[in-house]
């Protein structure tokens, strides 16, 4: 019997989540706290439900993928929430990124209510959440992701199981970690070929070709240089998974001065009030800082 699937999260990301799971023939429902996602997803086929409870109560597996750790508290266990549709057989995918600690908490309490819960936040940004091609980092049980996996793979093209609950919110913050370097190299690179007169164009197809290409290499550094900031991945978000990862480095006396320095640049991008612009735009803060602009 095909599973009943809920989604409550229609951003940038969840709706073309959304529509892969519609396209694989998965009946849905949905529910979001804004109109535009809701009427979108109703128009493709889906289903609208009036809160996450009564998404529970029409679902066997519910997706959330919303801002941050509070907002997952508030869609789970708050009023009207997930946990008062509990029942048997009940399966929460939470694929936001949130504190793995938050989540052992809430796979704590719905699992007192029968309800099973698996962390599986997603990497691959706008692109791969349309195509269809996220990496998907699951923690929770085994045999719960097993029965979980084919609606996972409607999503995703990479489905890693990283452990107990909460180790697919840490894998997720590595590759936060990973990103934000990343990120910051790609932007360097950008306003130092833009200050010694270098096309930056031709660095690009330069370094794309060698070791030290990298996914903001190949698809953000184009974005900087046409001065497209629209978001893929906005910056107050990547803002508020780099402050996780801190707050976790900091509960194990645990170092991390790049992490760092990358969340106080961002800072900077923030208070300049573009935390709705693409990550890329972390660009503008070492432009302004080199006095030059990629172009």
């Amino acid at each position: 019997m095909t599973e009943r699937i809920g989604f409550i999260g229609l951003g940038i990301m969840g709706r073309p989540m959304a529509r892969n799971l519609l396209k694989a023939g998965y009946p849905l429902t949905v529910w979001n706290r804004s109109r535009p996602g809701i009427d979108e997803l109703v128009g493709a086929g889906a289903a609208e439900a009036s809160c996450p409870r009564e998404v529970a109560e029409r679902s066997d597996v519910v997706i959330t993928m919303v801002s941050d750790s509070p907002d997952v508290e508030q869609v789970a266990l708050g009023p009207g929430g997930i946990i008062e549709a509990a029942r048997p057989g009940l399966v929460m995918i939470d694929m936001s990124t949130i504190s793995p600690e938050v989540t052992r908490r809430i796979a704590d309490r719905l699992g007192e209510a029968c309800i099973e819960m698996l962390d599986a936040p997603v990497s691959g940004g706008d692109k791969g959440a349309i195509a269809g091609t996220l990496s998907i980092m699951v923690g929770g049980s085994e045999a719960t992701l097993a029965r979980c996996r084919p609606i996972l793979e409607a999503m995703g093209q990479t489905i890693t199981y990283c452990g107990r609950s909460g180790a697919g919110q840490t894998v997720k913050l590595c590759n936060q970690i990973v990103g934000g370097l990343n990120n910051l190299a790609m932007c360097e690179a950008l306003v130092f070929a833009a200050k010694a007169g270098v096309n930056p164009r031709t660095m690009i197809e330069a370094v794309s070709g060698g070791a030290c290409t990298s996914w903001a290499i190949q698809n953000l550094a184009p974005k900087v240089v046409e001065r497209d900031f629209a978001p893929g991945f906005k910056v107050a978000h990547q803002q508020k998974d780099l402050r996780l990862a801190l707050e976790e480095a900091d509960k194990r006396s645990l170092p991390l001065p790049g992490t760092g320095l990358v969340h106080q640049l961002f800072a900077a991008v923030e208070a300049d009030g573009l935390g709705g612009e693409g990550i890329q735009s972390l660009v503008k803060t070492l432009e302004k800082l080199a006095g030059v602009q990629v172009q």
